[in-house]
């Protein structure tokens, strides 16, 4: 990644002295509006950030990773972001963590933010609906970077990808349901058509196309109420499924909070903490 453009590289753009634009960055009412816009388009024709953080504390130097992720609110990744943390202690790193609660502008802003406080590296969990500014400020910026369970950016010569292989979990997963005796499997949550919904459900849907058995899908936001509200719609109009395959463990949580309002018992299963069987329908539902 290339260097990070410095106070000096502004200076030599807008024609000015180190010092004007260190007055210019403070705002101060010394300097001639004319120079302060010299200055402010030098600025962004390099893609220069403020440090607002001691000089010292910039790069490298400063040891502390910034770990952007999409919804703590989901277990999953809060277990994941608690797990990373404590990985970058032990390697001698401090972490500051935020939650963009898949709000991009929310992204945007810590994303800045944490640029302009010093981070020697970005781990990113980017939220959906972003744009490629984030990801262009960051690589002008020369911040090491990784995308983690969810890819926005193609270009992983400068944002490495790294994630689960969702397709071989879809396929055990609905190997497992079938081996139980299920025949009648749902897949349940996942925006209809976004890449992260075809992947997870692409395994299950290979497993079901070459056992014969149809596929069926109840698209939706990742949520828990999406959950509750499938699991009440089920037990009311689908009683032939018998399983279901979950977006998410929030999905599945929330599928076990409507099952219960419906009556229907639920025994977990090997697997992840949301796995379980409805026993009145033989269903079984892994997250």
């Amino acid at each position: 990644m290339k260097k990070r453009p410095t106070i000096l590289d502004v200076a030599d753009k807008a024609g000015v002295s180190k010092s004007t634009v260190s007055l210019v960055l403070q705002n101060s009412p010394s300097v001639k509006q004319t120079t302060r816009e010299d200055v402010n388009r030098a600025i962004n024709d390099l893609g220069y950030v403020y440090n607002r953080s001691a000089a010292g504390l910039r790069g490298a130097a400063s040891g502390l990773i910034g770990l952007i992720i999409n919804d703590l609110r989901n277990p999953f990744f809060t277990e994941f972001a608690a797990s990373a943390q404590m990985e970058f202690a032990r390697k001698g790193y401090s972490t500051v963590i935020a939650n963009t609660d898949e709000d991009p502008d929310i992204q945007a802003q810590v994303i800045g933010s944490m640029i302009e406080h010093g981070v020697s590296a970005f781990v990113i969990s980017p939220a959906y609906g972003g744009c490629d500014s984030d990801f262009d400020r960051i690589e002008r910026a020369g911040i090491p970077t990784m995308q983690v369970l969810r890819q926005i950016d193609q270009r992983t010569d400068l944002f490495p990808f790294a994630s689960h292989n969702y397709t071989a979990g879809g396929e055990l997963a609905a190997r497992h349901l079938l081996d139980i005796g299920c025949r009648k499997i749902a897949f349940v949550g996942g925006l209809k058509d976004r890449p992260i919904t075809r992947e997870r459900m692409s395994g299950y849907s290979a497993v079901m196309e070459t056992s014969g058995l149809p596929a069926q899908t109840f698209h939706g936001r990742p949520s828990r109420a999406f959950g509750r509200e499938l699991a009440l719609r089920i037990a009311a109009e689908y009683p032939d499924i018998e399983a279901a395959i979950c977006f998410s463990d929030l999905v599945a949580l929330g599928m076990i909070s409507g099952f219960a309002e419906a009556g229907v018992e639920v025994a977990k299963t090997s697997g992840s903490s949301a796995s379980m069987i409805l026993r009145k329908a033989r269903w079984s539902i892994r997250g």
